[in-house]
């Protein structure tokens, strides 16, 4: 079974409208053209009409088609209310179907028999269209009186790829709620709402309501170099390695001797090391759209057709499908069609994890955003399960050769100062090395590393021991580096003694200069390029030989990620009766003191967030997160079913005490290791934060706040991915109810703030 796998794409990252929502996809590997590989139609029809809930009418689609009925009104498929005058039917029809006809028609919700069938000819709907048709439909509701509705058809062609993707997407993300059949992602939106009548519930100054936040994260800026690994070569011995390996390799590079295109031209083989790109390889532009959150819809996406190849019959095979796939059908598909196609294709996608060792190089000019990058993905990746450590060579260098050097330093023409430098970044990979020998599985190495000889140096020193993927960050907003060239000044430990800002402004810009003179680009070997990502106005991601579960999901993470502050609000529901109780689980209502609290939410988000409009509200299915958000106007409200609590199995609706008397062995298990311990027929934490990830991806994309209302387990869940928490100690956050956590993201990193709006009632609330 074979992972995701990229030759070489570009993906194109638009700038999203301020609050759109959209649900994160898993990657499509290789994909190919829907018209080369006999792709099944994406249809949507929206009708819009604000007159219709008034007349208690409900929109249907029937056609030629047996999907759609065959023309028969009784068997018409029913549209979805998408907002308050807009309704909405999305279907996939099977590749190569005929030309289908289809018209609209109205039935009375009371008495669905009477039917109201749009005037006019029919509406065809060929095959191998993509467009968006809008036009209007008129239903002659009386002889006096005509209803007239907008109407937007949307076709699209998909390969089998893409629709598994986005099936695979579905299942795990759209499946109804186990509690009262609401969806995972409910938009809740009105334009006009009156004031929030709750507003009287709170103090107007919020400051009052601050608590002490805990040592995870504070309230100061803290410049992220300082927080990598410490250099133990440099702290365990005050001098330069001994390794002659590393030492050998160190000197070819300064007499020069490693030549620039050693492994530049060298071939990728099966431990993962570097091969050259090829002549005529095709880079093809992926845009990155906005999708429907209620329909997993798959993005336009095209590789380069050198990732494709045919089977014996000619047949198009991407890599990353195996073959034994072949046998259900053409192009890899099986012989049911639809989505019960897409999700067989689906189990056969996506691989299990590798335990290959991997190296994430970092390349760029000063003040592109390296150290930020590489915190993120070290905070991701350690969140997720994966031993991982960020190595700042800046750290190592100021230890070994101290924090007043000046640009001179960095020139590319002083040759012990460029000696000194490589000395500090082969030490760097050897203490990285050192510590994947003894267990850890991604390094991630945050340095300019602006020349071939550098990189080239670091793949001899990993040759044979793990997986290189560079990344290199590119910036050419002159506003963005302006930014970040005054903020390093102000923050990196360089400048500390300088009392001058204007005048370490300068130094930087020297120095930034000389590295400019001797930069050279990214082209060999695996790399991913991110290039203008945090400017706020799209960018692009340059992807080349990358492949793995693990590659994949970097890519994923990195293609969201930006710089743009904005605060995260976390809260645990209203205390709940079940909490009064002590009871686990359950879908209890809120107790009195819970609907208090609701209150005062509502009061705090409005003042907290009254300036920030395009502001969203998350909760899970469950109705004390969504009763906890009932009083909360004016701001759109997401129901995640990934957001739920941690299911408890058959425990579920138990209090501690009475698992402890009926089930002692789940018990002791427990409370020897609740990070892992799995309820019977329920989860484990491990679990909790598998099926939160798609959230963190969402969070991460979003510029405009968000405020979640979640559960104990998931709040520490997501709690410990912003304060890098170790998954050990997940279990033991505290997470108190009636407290509202401020989590403010941006360019100088993760701050918190804690506000108490009131004391839970019942003692048990907390459990």
């Amino acid at each position: 079974m074979t992972a995701a796998r990229w030759s070489s794409a570009t993906i194109q990252r638009r700038p999203l409208p301020s609050g759109t929502f959209q649900v994160p996809l898993l990657a499509s590997p290789a994909m190919a053209t829907a018209a080369s590989s006999g792709g099944h139609q994406y249809v949507s029809v929206k009708l819009e009409s604000p007159r219709l809930a008034a007349l208690d009418l409900a929109p249907h689609l029937f056609g030629s088609h047996p999907i759609a009925g065959s023309w028969d009104p009784s068997k018409a498929l029913p549209m979805e209310r998408a907002a308050d005058a807009i309704w909405e039917l999305s279907c996939v029809l099977p590749s190569r179907h005929e030309t289908m006809d289809f018209k609209l028609v109205l039935k009375q919700k009371a008495d669905s028999s009477q039917c109201i069938v749009e005037e006019g000819p029919n509406r065809p709907l060929g095959c191998g269209s993509n467009e968006v048709e809008m036009t209007d439909a008129v239903f002659k509701l009386n002889e006096k009186d005509a209803l007239e509705c907008k109407v937007w058809v949307e076709t699209e062609m998909l390969s089998p790829f893409d629709l598994a993707a986005s099936w695979k997407a579905h299942q795990e993300n759209f499946q109804p709620s186990r509690v009262r059949g609401t969806y995972d992602v409910v938009m809740d939106v009105t334009e006009s709402r009156p004031k929030n009548d709750f507003a009287s519930g709170l103090e107007l100054d919020l400051e009052k309501y601050v608590v002490p936040t805990t040592p995870n994260m504070g309230s100061g800026v803290v410049y992220a170099a300082n927080l990598t690994e410490n250099p133990r070569s440099l702290l365990n011995t005050g001098m330069s390695s001994n390794n002659d390996t590393t030492m050998g390799i160190l000197h070819n590079l300064v007499k020069g001797d490693a030549s620039p295109d050693h492994y530049a031209n060298t071939k990728k083989d099966v431990d993962g090391r570097h091969a050259p790109q090829q002549e005529g390889q095709r880079v093809v532009l992926v845009d990155r759209g906005v999708g429907s959150p209620r329909f997993a819809r798959p993005k336009n996406e095209t590789i380069s057709t050198s990732n494709i190849k045919q089977d014996s019959e000619g047949k198009v095979v991407p890599h990353s499908i195996p073959h034994n796939i072949e046998k259900h059908g053409s192009v890899g598909m099986p012989a049911a069609e639809g989505a019960v196609a897409a999700a067989a294709v689906a189990d056969q996608m996506y691989g299990p994890k590798e335990d290959r060792k991997l190296v994430i190089v970092l390349v760029g000019l000063p003040a592109r955003g390296k150290t930020f990058t590489a915190a993120k993905l070290t905070r991701y990746l350690r969140w997720l399960g994966h031993e991982t450590k960020h190595f700042n060579v800046g750290k190592y260098r100021r230890l070994k050769h101290g924090t007043n050097q000046t640009a001179d330093f960095f020139r590319g023409d002083n040759k012990e100062g460029v000696e000194a430098r490589n000395e500090v970044a082969a030490l760097a990979m050897e203490d990285m090395l050192s510590w994947m020998e003894e267990g850890g599985q991604v390094g991630i190495c945050d340095a300019t590393n602006s020349t071939r000889n550098r990189r080239n140096m670091l793949m001899k020193m990993a040759e044979g021991k793990c997986k290189i993927i560079f990344v290199e960050t590119i910036c050419n907003d002159q506003d963005v580096l302006e930014r970040n060239i005054r903020l390093k000044v102000q923050q990196s430990p360089d400048y500390a003694e300088q009392t001058d800002f204007e005048a370490g402004v300068r130094d930087f810009k020297e120095r930034l200069a000389y590295y400019e003179k001797v930069y050279e680009p990214v082209e060999e070997g695996s790399y991913i390029k991110m290039i203008d990502m945090v400017s706020g106005n799209g960018g692009q991601l340059q992807i080349n030989n990358i492949s793995g579960y693990l590659p994949g999901r970097i890519v994923f993470f990195l293609v969201n990620c930006h710089l743009t502050p904005r605060p995260i609000l976390l809260t645990r529901h209203g205390e709940s009766l079940d909490n009064v109780g002590g009871r686990i689980g359950g879908d209890s209502s809120l107790s009195e003191a819970g609907q208090i609290y609701s209150r005062k939410l509502a009061s705090f988000v409005e003042k907290r967030l009254k300036s920030e409009r395009t502001a969203s509200i998350w909760t899970s299915t469950l109705q004390r997160t969504i009763l906890t958000a009932h009083p909360i106007i004016g701001f759109p409200k997401i129901q995640w079913r990934a957001l739920d609590e941690i299911n408890a199995g058959v425990c579920d609706g138990m209090t501690y005490d009475e698992v402890k008397k009926n089930k002692p062995e789940d018990y002791e298990s427990r409370r020897k290791d609740k990070l892992r311990y799995r309820y019977p027929r329920g989860e484990s934490y491990l679990d909790v934060i598998q099926r939160l990830e798609p959230v963190i991806i969402e969070l991460e994309r979003q510029r405009s706040p968000v405020v979640v209302i979640a559960h104990q387990a998931v709040l520490r869940s997501l709690y410990a991915y912003f304060a890098d928490k170790p998954l050990e100690e997940v279990p033991k956050i505290e997470i108190p109810l009636h407290t509202i956590i401020e989590i403010k993201m941006g360019v100088t990193g993760v701050e918190e703030k804690r506000y108490k709006l009131m004391d839970a009632v019942n003692p048990t609330a907390g459990i």
